[in-house]
């Protein structure tokens, strides 16, 4: 009469596993594609890199400027009244004594003037060695840019490739640790009825206790870091995903090509992005060297002027009618100035010095960046050809698994298994299953950062991978 009950109630298992299974089936899934087209709108760290771009290309321009000719004009307006006093003294001399004599006067003056007054000027640099180096740094800084901004490109779709496979890993877990649950739980059951015979000990019934309690703990972890991962990837594309397309069973293992890990390497100092900006980087510390010492030479301009100022005025003397006082005058001037510095306090030599240091600094970064590129080459094509051997592994105890578990469903129809026996056979299938499933996402992975770091990573690369998702 159990065993009857027993098998009922496998069967109606089997039955919502299957009506869930046609569910999921069902359901629109979400490609990798789709997921990447929606961070390349909303992720903040592309659009920061697009604006830095954006921004440091402007140096270009601006350090230009400093060569071509500088032309500049003013104007001035001004209306003024002055009340005043002229003093005027006049010598005389006595034609018969031959003294001499000083006569002073003054004069009250009223005079009412409007002035316009308007100034054009041209400078142009004949020799500044300061700002040729500058136009070529900044150059090599557009350079650098352009390098980053295609970097974090690159590293977009590495993110997103990681968020995605994250969450699938996450929900495999998740099944994983609920059908541990299960088994275990009915363990515990079976347990405490054993015990309640006398058949077993009360530390069995413990121990049982125990292994539940954990494989709830290990369950609510498995919640969190699903919802985790799936905060992660909200994070690049602004928008919580939906059911993901997974790998089909059907995953092509491919080899790297080239398939010696040394023409990865040499690839990857050759071609790597961050390598690449890094050796621009030291490139644009050397021009500033040469920009402070640009400070001990002299600087050659050719300079050229003109002024006209236009004076209307009415003057009065002594109270008496106003009378015109009109004045035009016109300057012109053009000339070449040289400036030789001789003494800045120490602040060029100081510059120079900080100027030195920072391009050590560059020299050292650049040789971490190239330790690290061929630390990840490395490993990346040793993830890859592990890879391939660890999912061909898992691939063959998915299928034991799987023949372990008919074996034992056989048993329990016969009666010589238990529905314990049953589920642990199916915990260890998911298991195998989930194994399987993440040892995929960790093969695909490194071929993407692979090609990461051997600079040759590409928006087709994640189509490819697309293809491979169903």
């Amino acid at each position: 009469m159990q065993d009857n009950y027993k098998k009922r109630r496998m069967k109606k298992i089997g039955i919502i596993y299957f009506l869930l299974a046609t569910i999921s089936y069902g359901a629109q899934s979400t490609s990798l594609m789709e997921v990447y087209q929606l961070a390349t709108v909303n992720d903040p760290l592309i659009k920061e890199a697009l604006a830095n771009k954006e921004a440091i290309i402007e140096s270009r321009p601006q350090a230009r400027s400093l060569i071509l000719p500088q032309l500049s004009s003013s104007a001035t307006f001004s209306d003024s009244d002055v009340n005043g006093q002229s003093t005027f003294q006049q010598k005389f001399v006595n034609p018969i004594t031959g003294d001499e004599s000083v006569l002073t006067s003054n004069t009250d003056f009223i005079q009412e003037s409007e002035t316009l007054q308007w100034d054009i000027s041209l400078r142009q640099s004949i020799f500044d060695y300061g700002i040729w180096m500058n136009l070529r740094k900044a150059n090599k800084t557009v350079a650098q840019a352009e390098v980053d901004y295609l970097a974090a490109e690159q590293n977009l779709m590495i993110r997103v490739a990681s968020g995605y496979f994250n969450i699938l890993a996450a929900e495999d877990t998740l099944e994983a640790e609920q059908a541990a649950r299960q088994s275990i739980e009915k363990q515990l059951d079976q347990a405490q009825k054993r015990f309640e015979v006398g058949l077993i000990a009360i530390t069995d019934v413990q121990e049982a206790r125990a292994a539940y309690d954990q494989s709830i703990a290990n369950e609510i972890i498995a919640k969190r870091s699903l919802a985790t991962a799936k905060e992660s990837l909200r994070s690049i594309t602004d928008s919580y995903p939906g059911k993901l397309k997974k790998p089909d069973n059907n995953l092509p293992l491919i080899m790297p090509n080239p398939q010696r890990e040394n023409d990865w390497v040499d690839t990857s100092l050759g071609q790597n992005l961050s390598l690449m900006s890094a050796e621009v980087g030291v490139e644009i510390a050397r021009s500033e060297i040469k920009i402070q010492r640009s400070g001990h030479l002299p600087t050659i301009g050719l300079q050229a002027a003109r002024r006209e100022t236009d004076t209307d005025s009415f003057r009065s003397d002594s109270g008496g009618s106003l009378s015109p006082a009109d004045s035009e005058n016109i300057s012109d001037g053009i000339g070449i100035q040289m400036t030789l510095p001789l003494y800045s306090g120490g602040q060029v030599r100081s510059r120079v010095k900080q100027a030195v240091a920072r391009h050590r600094a560059s020299k050292e970064k650049l040789e971490r960046v190239a330790r690290e590129t061929t630390k990840v080459a490395r490993d990346s094509y040793l993830g890859v050809i592990s890879g391939i051997a660890t999912v061909k592994a898992l691939q063959q105890s998915v299928m034991s698994s799987a023949t372990a578990l008919q074996a034992t469903e056989a048993g329990y129809e016969v009666g010589t298994r238990t529905t314990v026996d049953v589920l642990d056979a199916r915990r260890r299938l998911f298991s195998a299953q989930k194994n399987l499933a993440i040892s995929k996402y960790d093969y695909i992975l490194n071929i993407l950062k692979l090609k990461q770091a051997a600079g040759t990573l590409k928006v087709e690369d994640l189509e490819q991978i697309n293809t491979w998702l169903m």
